[in-house]
């Protein structure tokens, strides 16, 4: 699932120009090309590379990552796609879920996406395993244990229901980006909850 979704996303890639490239993207701070560049360098990590970079930035997950983006983002963004078609294929993951690969690739694909007006059909195990696992990862590495202790998040396209509080009603994608905290319309997202969840776009 993980390497259909690169093949995918590299398939978008591939038509756009070059100020599309530096649109900025759902990921605050990051532009097209800095979250792709991000996803090179994501999907370059290995388990001890991971930690021996993490160390080198003082343990400082933001630094990693902005040096990840610096490293792998090429000249130009033919350049960086030509780096992500390279390593699409890869395996290797840092020490962390196997299904972190999957949030990694649906979360950011729709940081490039949704910005630029780019419709795309994920696998839907990939979306539900993706939300699964955000939702028992907790805030501080970027995921929402805490927050469905407070609202029950409730997919109207797939039968997932997690959590208990109020309710909170939409796609298992909508439910993903929110919980991930990315921006949504706020009409994606229903009921009793969702004022907990949606940021305005």
């Amino acid at each position: 699932m993980v390497h259909a979704e690169r093949a995918a996303l590299i398939d978008d890639l591939s038509n756009l120009d070059d100020e599309q490239w530096e649109e900025p993207s759902l990921c605050d701070g990051w532009t097209v090309h800095d979250v792709v560049a991000h996803l090179v360098d994501s999907a370059r990590t290995t388990r001890l590379g991971f930690v021996t970079g993490l160390a080198r930035a003082r343990f400082d997950f933001d630094r990693q990552n902005a040096r990840g983006v610096q490293r792998e983002r090429g000249a130009s963004p033919r350049e960086t796609l030509e780096r992500l078609r390279q390593v699409a294929s890869r395996k290797s993951s840092p020490p962390a879920p196997l299904d972190s690969r999957l949030v990694e690739e649906v979360v950011h694909g729709e940081d490039i996406r949704r910005p630029l007006g780019i419709a795309h059909a994920y696998a839907q195990e990939a979306v539900v395993r993706s939300l699964h696992l955000q939702t028992r990862t907790p805030a501080s590495f970027g995921g929402a244990k805490e927050l469905v202790t407070r609202v029950r998040l409730t997919a109207v396209d797939v039968d997932v229901s997690i959590g208990d509080g109020p309710d909170v009603s939409g796609t298992a994608l909508s439910l993903l980006l929110s919980v991930s905290g990315r921006r949504i319309e706020p009409d994606e997202l229903t009921g009793p909850g969702a004022s907990l969840l949606v940021t305005p776009v």
